[in-house]
């Protein structure tokens, strides 16, 4: 019989596309706080990107599937794609726990959606559901004096990650593409030949 995971990484993002550094972030992860899987989450109406243009969402599921499909450890998951919109990592995640009730979440991020926190929705509530495996950004500078003042809990909350971070970015990938600039090493070529194949970001 199988054994239920007890450590979860909770990786949720617009994917358009996934990139290598999503990649890097979610294995740092997986390394150093010894997480047994890693569910990435396309996310169904991201709140963040209201009036900009993203891919459809079977295109977002397609390119994350062909991303991780080498490493049995990542797991492509529905969830927030399939519910109905708002789309929330606070509303998600009680979701989540529902399903894998014996794990303790890890909510995997970047520094620089750290950064802007304190404006998602119920923050106070996402601190209280997972933790938080957060991975420096270049160019990121954290207003601590701001985070702590909004959310004093959250350094209780927070595992740093260490590892190599790259300052790459899907929307960088998206403008490298319409300029018909090389994405080769900023995707992996499964992901590269579906963007082509489905001529996703047309060169303007």
């Amino acid at each position: 019989m199988e054994q239920p995971l007890k450590r979860l990484g909770v990786f949720g993002g617009t994917f358009d596309p996934p990139h290598i550094g999503h990649l890097l972030l979610a294995e740092t992860a997986r390394i150093a706080l010894d997480l047994e899987q890693i569910l990435f989450l396309p996310v169904g109406d991201p709140p963040h990107k209201n009036g900009c243009d993203v891919s459809p969402a079977h295109h977002r599921l397609a390119m994350t599937r062909l991303a991780i499909a080498d490493n049995p450890a990542f797991v492509l998951d529905t969830t927030d794609i399939d519910r109905p919109a708002p789309h929330y990592t606070a509303t998600l995640l009680p979701i989540i726990q529902s399903q894998y009730p014996q794990a303790d979440l890890w909510l995997v991020l970047g520094s620089d959606s750290l950064q802007d926190l304190p404006n998602w929705h119920y923050p106070h509530d996402l601190l209280a559901q997972c933790r938080l495996a957060v991975l420096e950004r270049p160019g990121v500078r954290l207003d601590w004096s701001a985070l702590d003042r909004m959310l004093p809990e959250l350094r209780d909350r927070l595992d740093w990650l260490t590892g190599p971070s790259m300052l790459i970015s899907a929307t960088m990938v998206r403008q490298f593409a319409a300029a018909g600039r090389s994405l080769r090493y900023l995707i992996t070529e499964p992901v590269h030949q579906y963007i082509t194949q489905h001529h996703l970001y047309p060169r303007r």
